[in-house]
């Protein structure tokens, strides 16, 4: 039984690895429409309350999220295969554009489709953004806040603004959005039931602290010692990959730092995966899979994919079985609600900033949005549909 769940979340996340496009945001709008919309397997409240985690912890967001609700379905095997799927199409892909880097650069249909592959990604999150609010923040003081919380990211963009937001939403749910009385006392039982999967597998303190042992004695091998070869290649996509908050957007400076500075590549071939990856469908992290693939082919391409995702996997794994004991708290309870209505406004922010401003290029690209977004919501169409209708007009536009 918990075989045949690994497979049906491996499908799934892999189905979602080759239709994901646009970038961490993008991701979160393509996992609640499947995950919470069409598969429930989560609810938006259990949805939100891994948002708030992963934005917590460095890494990539959204395969964290991925790995979790993985766990939640068939255990630690699911968690495995949800970032095995989520994460082979793109990681190939980049390989891929590591061999064949001149072709990308030189055809104007290819950068149109991908064009239009990010105005998909337009759509998927708008609606992801609207469904959210709804569900997320139904009263007007979490509206509030949610408002303040995307002002708050447009006035402090980067890592110390998500800190900052996430701070002053559970301050907020603390203070003003605890319930009390019987409700509260049906909300806590009810939250307590949740996750069962995931408890029976990490229930245990062993497992977790074996995970943050692990980041914490790999993190310090990274920085103290001196390796050649290989291991210095891994060694440098771990680091990078375990200081980066924010998600992969923010890593590519740290990237740099790490491949370009030494001369492993170019300035040039750097900034031409730098600007591919934004396109390409799975997480941004797969960047990763280019260089090493530059660096030391196939071998450096598996050493650096895994590399990179390993530090946030170990963190999330570590952190997930206190994490969901403590939000049985009525406090902390009351925290989450505060939580979520943060990552309304943090999702909303990132997709302003990451997606509709660096995206939308003439307005020739409002028509392909309206309709895209006109075929997930009126017509129900799944995302696919849109990322190829999206990409087949970027090509001939």
């Amino acid at each position: 039984m918990k075989a045949m769940r690994a497979f049906e979340v491996l499908w799934t996340f892999f189905l979602l690895g080759i239709s994901a496009f646009g970038g961490p945001v993008a991701h979160l709008g393509y996992f609640r429409r499947t995950f919470v919309e069409r598969k429930k397997w989560v609810d938006d409240e259990e949805y939100g309350a891994l948002l708030a985690l992963c934005q917590f912890l460095p890494g990539p967001a959204s395969s964290q999220v991925g790995f979790c609700i993985g766990l939640h379905r068939a255990g630690f095997f699911g968690g495995l295969a949800a970032w095995i799927g989520f994460t082979l199409p793109s990681a190939l892909l980049m390989v891929a554009l590591a061999h064949y880097l001149f072709v990308f650069q030189t055809s104007a249909a290819a950068h149109g489709a991908l064009h239009g592959l990010q105005l998909a990604a337009v759509a998927v999150v708008a609606q992801a953004v609207w469904l959210m609010t709804k569900s997320l923040c139904p009263d007007t003081p979490r509206r509030a806040l949610a408002l303040l919380c995307a002002a708050v990211l447009g006035l402090m963009p980067g890592t110390l603004g998500q800190i900052a937001v996430m701070v002053i939403g559970a301050l907020t749910g603390w203070a003003t959005l605890d319930d009390s009385g019987l409700v509260r006392h049906r909300e806590t039982r009810r939250l307590a039931r949740e996750w069962p999967s995931a408890k029976r597998e990490l229930q245990l303190h062993a497992p977790a602290l074996l995970c943050l042992t692990l980041f914490a004695g790999l993190l310090i091998a990274s920085f103290t010692m001196q390796l050649q070869g290989p291991w210095a290649l891994a060694s440098a996509f771990y680091r990078s990959g375990a200081l980066v908050f924010g998600g992969g957007h923010v890593v590519l400076p740290l990237l740099r730092d790490a491949v370009v500075t030494p001369g492993w590549v170019s300035p040039q071939v750097f900034l031409a995966g730098y600007g591919a990856v934004q396109a390409m469908p799975g997480p941004l992290f797969t960047v990763a899979s280019y260089l090493g693939a530059l660096t030391g082919g196939y071998r450096g391409a598996v050493i650096a994919t895994v590399a990179i995702f390993l530090p946030g996997l170990l963190l999330v794994g570590g952190t997930l079985p206190y994490w969901q004991a403590l939000r049985t708290r009525p406090y902390v309870a009351a925290m989450m609600k505060g939580l979520n209505a943060a990552v309304v406004g943090l999702l909303g922010a990132a997709f302003i900033d990451l997606l509709t401003i660096s995206t939308i290029q003439s307005i020739y690209d409002l028509p392909i949005i309206l309709f895209a977004l006109l075929l997930l919501t009126a017509g129900r169409a799944r995302p696919i549909l849109v990322v190829i209708f999206c990409a087949a007009a970027g090509a001939v536009a």
